[in-house]
C-alpha cells in the first residue's frame, strides 16, 4: 500500500463505505480530531519516564491503559468514518467505557479530592494529558452533530475519555515533583 494516492488531491477523501466528501465534511472533522487526541496522547506516553517515582507495575498498568485508549480511538474513528447505513468495521462497546470507569474510579481514589478548579500543568505528561482532554472536548462537539447518524457509545466514550484524561494527568502529578496549581480568582 502506497502511503500517497493522490485522490484527495481535489480536496475530497473516501469514507469507510468509500462514499466521497469534503476533506472539511464534518465527518471528516470529527474523526481526525480524535486522530489528533490520539497522537497527543501518544507523546504522553512517550514523556512518561522523565521524573516519576513510581513502581514498574503501576508504569505498566498506567501504559497499557493509554495504549488501550489510542486502540479504541481507532474504534471511535471507524465509527466517525462510517456513513449511517453501513457496517461499522470496529464498533465501540460498552466494555470499552466500562473498563474506562473502573479505572477512573480506582486513579481517583489514589488522587486527593478535589475541591476547586486546578491549572492544566505539572508533568509533561500530565500537561500533555491536559492538552489531550481538550481534544477529545472538541472531537465530541463535533460529535454531536453526527449524534443521529452514530452510535451512542460513541459520545459517551467520548465523554467519559476526556474524564480519564484528566483523572490520569492528576495521577501522573501523585508520582511527579510537580505540584497540582490551584486556580485561584485574581481581582485586576
Amino acid at each position: 500500500m502506497r502511503i500517497y494516492t493522490r485522490s484527495g488531491d481535489s480536496g475530497e477523501t473516501s469514507l469507510i463505505s468509500g462514499s466521497r466528501v469534503a476533506k472539511n465534511h464534518l465527518r471528516v472533522d470529527a474523526y481526525g480530531t480524535v486522530d489528533e487526541a490520539n497522537a497527543v496522547i501518544g507523546y504522553a506516553i512517550a514523556t512518561i519516564d522523565q521524573g516519576l517515582t513510581w513502581s514498574l507495575s503501576d508504569r505498566k498498568i498506567f501504559i497499557t491503559c493509554m495504549e488501550d485508549v489510542q486502540r479504541m480511538l481507532f474504534h471511535v474513528g471507524s465509527e466517525l468514518a462510517t456513513p449511517e447505513g453501513h457496517d461499522v468495521p470496529w464498533p465501540i462497546t460498552q466494555a470499552a467505557i466500562d473498563r474506562m470507569e473502573a479505572t477512573i474510579d480506582k486513579w481517583e481514589e489514589e488522587t486527593p479530592d478535589l475541591k476547586q478548579f486546578i491549572l492544566p500543568s505539572g508533568h509533561p505528561s500530565a500537561a500533555t494529558l491536559h492538552h489531550a482532554r481538550t481534544i477529545v472536548r472538541r472531537a465530541e462537539r463535533m460529535t454531536v452533530g453526527l449524534k443521529d447518524e452514530v452510535s451512542p457509545l460513541v459520545l459517551a466514550y467520548l465523554n467519559r475519555l476526556s474524564d480519564l484524561l484528566f483523572v490520569a494527568a492528576r495521577f501522573i502529578n501523585i508520582f511527579s515533583a510537580y505540584d497540582e496549581k490551584p486556580f485561584t480568582y485574581e481581582a485586576e
